[in-house]
């Protein structure tokens, strides 16, 4: 009970460091430039208490089952040296894991003329393939670059047959589907599946899966968008109208049920498989089987309090400062105002945690966390500036993603083997829960008034693909940044051949 209540604190302290800042500076911006309703405000508080809640809760849910859960069934379904075996449970897992990603769900809500349940088990199928194939990948060896250039030529290659009001949101689901129900349970499943393997790049090829995981949600998406060619028209975010303080509880209280029986759905799939996988492979005692059971709960009082909190409180107010703004004659403040916010939240994104822990790990601390947070922050700093120039603009997210993607997959022929997976890795990871938030409801309020809501599907969607996009570019010039010092300790650069020398960065 004692350790419940230690770890529920570092949760919480966590979910602060995550939620304040864009409070903060959005309180700042109320206060200053972008005034919004006294009721709305007190809705934003009120939810981002809920997010502070909800996401502690979650993540310890996600510490305690999800982990756990991916850890063993890696480690025990490669043991069992059954290839159909692992390949079965990696697809299963894959699909019902993306399914309750709390991302996903709300990209999904957002995305006009597509049925949600279309869209989000599209995406599910689409990491569940190909969550296949980084345990194929990790188990024969593989060179990541290689797959990566391969599937992203496919995703290019079949963009030109999609219209192109689906590139942005092909690219965006790639994103979100790599958050915080997803990235732990998938890293701790790729390190049990590495485990089996004796050889010095065992550590390294458990890198790699949320990359690949995140390709498989592009594909699936502009595969749909050749079965949905023309899209339903936008629906505008819904300020709400709140009176008094019971109406503002009122709010709260009639949304709560909705997301009850959502999630009690979205995790009942992850349940069954726990409890069939474990009454016939794992066979667990009563403590750890319950531990467990009880991580289960916490998530589902967690991913109910978060959504409630995003969808009720959080992403009205995102949407109407982004309005307010763009209102302005001096609307180019958009794009440093983004940077700062992008700067900010992704150095408190719960995955992010997640990735920096396994990185120290895997490489004994040789990436420190400041350098990798650094190179996140910066990056995404500059993806928001991209992204807002898009909505002031227009430009076509192609201009932006082709030549971005080109690069960093260039790189991966001169830097370590590792840099590359965890570069790759740290894309999904970077685009999390305040992005798909926040961020995206942001950019649509200030599309709409910049370009009207025509423009909102080409222009406004896209932000989660660009923050998802500049830490492929960052994180591995880190890895060139390694290389050189070992250049200058006479060791040989290791453009291929992967990490023999370990040196602090």
């Amino acid at each position: 009970m004692l350790n419940n209540r230690s770890k529920l604190r570092e949760k919480v302290s966590e979910a602060l460091s995550s939620v304040l800042p864009i409070t903060a500076i959005v309180l700042l911006l109320c206060f200053t430039i972008s005034p919004i309703p006294s009721s709305l405000l007190l809705a934003f508080v009120l939810g981002a208490a809920l997010l502070i809640v909800g996401m502690a809760l979650f993540t310890l849910g996600a510490d305690t089952a999800m982990a756990p859960i991916g850890n063993k069934v890696g480690a025990s379904i490669t043991k069992s040296k059954k290839l159909w075996l692992i390949l079965l449970v990696s697809l299963l897992l894959g699909i019902i894991i993306t399914i309750s990603e709390p991302d996903l769900q709300i990209l999904a809500n957002q995305v006009p003329g597509i049925p949600d349940a279309v869209l989000i088990g599209a995406v599910a199928v689409g990491v569940g393939v190909f969550l296949v194939i980084a345990m194929l990948r990790i188990l024969i060896g593989i060179r990541l670059s290689y797959l990566l250039i391969g599937f992203y030529a496919i995703v290019f290659i079949l963009a030109f047959f999609v219209p192109k009001n689906f590139w942005a949101i092909a690219f965006d689901a790639g994103g979100v589907t790599t958050g915080p129900m997803t990235v732990p349970f998938i890293m701790a499943l790729g390190v049990g599946v590495s485990s089996i393997r004796s050889d010095r790049h065992a550590g390294d090829d458990s890198f790699g899966l949320v990359a690949l995981s995140s390709i498989g949600p592009v594909i699936a998406v502009l595969v749909l968008g050749l079965l949905y060619p023309t899209q339903g028209n936008y629906v505008p975010v819904e300020i709400p109208d709140m009176e008094n303080s019971r109406t503002l509880a009122t709010l709260f209280l009639e949304a709560l049920p909705d997301y009850m029986k959502e999630v009690g759905v979205a995790l009942a799939p992850i349940l069954v498989f726990f409890l069939i996988f474990d009454f016939f492979i794992l066979k667990m005692g009563k403590r750890p089987f319950f531990k467990i059971l009880i991580g289960i709960v916490y998530t589902y009082v967690g991913l109910v309090l978060f959504l409630t909190g995003v969808n009720v409180g959080f992403m009205p107010v995102g949407n109407y400062v982004g309005k307010e703004i763009a209102s302005l004659d001096y609307n180019w403040i958009l794009i440093p105002i983004s940077m700062i916010v992008g700067y900010f939240i992704v150095a408190a994104e719960p995955a992010v945690h997640v990735l920096n822990k396994q990185v120290e790990e895997i490489t004994a601390g040789s990436i420190p966390a400041r350098a990798m947070s650094l190179s996140l922050s910066a990056g995404v700093a500059v993806s928001l500036a991209l992204a807002m120039i898009r909505v002031l603009t227009g430009i076509s997210i192609m201009w932006f993603l082709l030549p971005g993607y080109i690069i960093a997959l260039v790189l991966t022929f001169f830097v370590p083997k590792i840099f590359t997976a965890i570069a790759f890795d740290s894309g999904g990871v970077a685009s999390g829960t305040m992005t798909a938030t926040f961020l995206l409801s942001f950019a649509m309020g200030a599309c709409e008034i910049i370009g009207g809501t025509d423009r909102i599907v080409t222009d406004a969607f896209g932000v989660v693909a660009l923050v998802a996009m500049t830490p492929l570019i960052t994180i591995q010039i880190l890895g060139l940044v390694y290389n050189l010092k070992l250049k200058r300790r006479g060791a040989e650069p290791q453009a291929v051949y992967g990490d023999d020398d370990i040196i602090e960065l």
